[in-house]
């Protein structure tokens, strides 16, 4: 899949970690999280133990990563930062486990696509801070017992159906990311772009602000966008009318939509009259992966009204109808009774 400039997923130009808050008090929205979060730190802190293992899990590009990070700040421990795909053997877990000073963090990206058998190796560890697996085959193979540091593992995920129960069970805290409102999305737009050193208007920061999708990570990428826009079409300062014109040469709307949530919409409406329409159908209609559209695609446009996932498939709205201008026929009783599998 080319890679959307509307897309929640990591990017090439997202590395800037100069944008990233070092606290948790110059974290933006999440509220209700932020506040659990620093009363378990305060507490742990006093007490003089680890947090407790955490697991963050959302969609791409509100925060998951910047909070690990801050967690292991406020709390004045390392952080070992990892992804689930990239330990392949029990040995490696291991290896990385056994090397963590007391009170470290380990920060596993992704961690719904840990290997089980790696995924074993944490079971003893989480709980007990031991380290239990075997070495070698057959008769020559003995069992290795090790302890370990106590350690906060804190795992992050867009898929959090998708981690076993018996890894979910053992972690202690629990925290969903949501979508950032707009009055949020202003905030975080205005601190990067003193950051960055942008100069931007009130008028600039809404325009940018709006067309974010209650995404950090897509707006720093449009501020970036809008700031050399102005460097080269205007006087170097991102205006409400600068940022319009750089947008719409993106080709992202008021919204936040680009073409391929158009794309989308449009085939549930032209090619199957506004739905139902099955996942795969629909995936092969616009020649991508169902799980992208799943993941990637469905979530801000769920978000919005645009679209409903009903038991026979995917149905557009009639906000979603509106939004393109094409004429909507409300079903029938039946048809409706039908669809929502009564």
């Amino acid at each position: 899949m080319t890679e959307r400039l509307v897309s929640g997923a990591v990017q090439d130009d997202d590395l800037d970690m100069s944008l990233r808050p070092k606290r948790l008090e110059d974290f933006v929205g999440q509220n209700q999280t932020k506040e659990n979060l620093s009363i378990a730190i305060q507490a742990c802190k006093i007490r003089e133990e680890s947090l407790d293992h955490v697991i963050i899990y959302g969609p791409p590009g509100l925060g998951k990563t910047t909070l690990a990070h801050i967690i292991a700040q406020e709390m004045g421990v390392e952080i070992r930062v990892t992804s689930g795909p990239a330990i392949e053997r029990a040995g490696d877990m291991a290896a990385i486990l056994t090397s963590l000073q007391p009170g470290d963090v380990l920060f596993i990206d992704e961690v719904h696509r840990l290997n089980r058998v790696v995924e074993e190796v944490l079971y003893s560890a989480m709980e007990d801070f031991f380290l239990s697996w075997m070495v070698g085959k057959g008769l020559a193979a003995r069992n290795v017992n090790l302890r370990i540091n106590p350690f906060t593992l804190i795992g992050a995920t867009t898929r959090y159906s998708m981690i076993s129960a018996p890894l979910r069970d053992r972690f202690g805290s629990v925290f969903r990311l949501e979508y950032y409102d707009t009055s949020e999305m202003k905030v975080i737009v205005q601190r990067s772009a003193r950051i960055l050193d942008v100069e931007a208007d009130q008028q600039g920061v809404d325009e940018i602000a709006c067309r974010s999708r209650g995404t950090p990570r897509i707006a720093n990428r449009l501020l970036k966008r809008s700031r050399d826009f102005a460097l080269v079409k205007a006087d170097n300062r991102v205006t409400g009318p600068v940022a319009r014109d750089a947008l719409a040469q993106l080709q992202v709307d008021e919204l936040g939509l680009d073409q391929s949530d158009r794309r989308l919409l449009e085939s549930i409406i032209d090619k199957f009259s506004g739905g139902p329409v099955g996942l795969e159908t629909l995936a092969a209609s616009i020649h991508e992966d169902s799980d992208t559209i799943m993941d990637v695609w469905e979530p801000y446009l769920l978000q919005l009204g645009f679209i409903d996932r009903t038991p026979r498939g995917r149905v557009a709205t009639k906000l979603a109808h509106d939004y393109l201008g094409r004429p909507y026929s409300k079903l029938d009783p039946n048809d409706q009774a039908r669809l929502s599998g009564f």
